[in-house]
């Protein structure tokens, strides 16, 4: 079985432990709940499939009852605590924890370089701009920004992704785009990725202004649609970027950045039952 530091899903965590036991003793569910102090012999079996959280107070008898000491309980609390969070404010605090603890014990976490690659503009901006401008140092790079950013802010960017792979320079200056994606977990990649989401929609809802309306096109549909009609725009859209994609890879000649936000949301609650009703 991994380190408790290489999960990020205590319900996976806790499925793997349960499996790791059961192969080498007589272990069984109603044994493991009652180890933890459970009534019920199948609380457990449903925690480990997802059905049910551990609470503040029962995730401390879990990892007492599994042996997890030192930095392996608090790793493990933040860890459920991760799961349960609602807000991404609050995962994003508790991940931080957990990477922090894996980080002090030699593992490495790709949600460290997803998060710090999703945590402003400025990256996927200069991973686009830097190859576009062979010998430019930062300063000149910041200047070609719509948005404000100091040549020290480059700088770092330019940093980060010639560290985690995503820009090579093959010259003093010089970059080019290296075929390395961004990595993340599937619980953390998503989190990462909604908080880029939110401040390019704030530079969206900014470009009203500072662009005139043959720099930048910004539409909107308000409609009603039941889930059937919902699942084919949301694969229309799909393709839809698909197609954008592939004309901006064939581009030869690329003079500028820009950024194309789909988005689609509720601005009603779910109508159920007989309209008649």
């Amino acid at each position: 079985m991994k380190p408790i530091i290489e999960y990020q899903d205590y319900h996976a965590f806790l499925s793997d432990y349960y499996e790791e036991r059961k192969r080498t003793s007589a272990f069984s569910w109603r044994e493991f709940a009652k180890i933890a102090g459970f009534v019920s012999p199948s609380y457990l079996k449903t925690v480990c499939e997802g059905k049910t959280n551990l609470s503040k107070t029962t995730m401390e008898r879990v990892a007492k009852s599994i042996g997890l000491v030192g930095h392996e309980v608090t790793y493990f609390e933040a860890m459920v605590q991760f799961g349960n969070a609602k807000k991404d404010s609050q995962k994003k605090k508790f991940l931080d924890v957990m990477q922090s603890i894996a980080v002090a014990h030699k593992v490495h976490i790709i949600d460290k370089d997803a998060f710090e690659y999703y945590d402003s503009w400025k990256n996927p901006v200069v991973r686009e701009l830097a190859p576009l401008m062979p010998g430019a140092m930062p300063g000149k790079i910041a200047k070609m920004c719509t948005q404000e950013v100091s040549a020290i802010e480059i700088r770092k960017s330019l940093q980060f992704l010639e560290r985690s792979g995503l820009l090579r320079q093959t010259a003093e200056n010089v970059y080019e785009q290296t075929e390395k994606s961004v990595e993340g977990s599937k619980e953390g990649l998503p989190l990462a990725i909604r908080s880029m989401h939110r401040e390019m929609g704030n530079l969206a809802i900014d470009s009203l202004d500072r662009f005139s309306a043959s720099e930048r096109n910004i539409t909107g549909i308000t409609m009603g649609v039941n889930r059937e009609a919902y699942e084919k725009i949301v694969a229309e859209l799909d393709a839809c970027r698909k197609r954008i994609t592939a004309i901006a890879e064939a581009c030869g000649d690329i003079t500028q950045v820009y950024r194309l936000n789909l988005q689609l949301f509720p601005l009603s609650k779910e109508i159920t039952g007989n309209k008649e009703d």
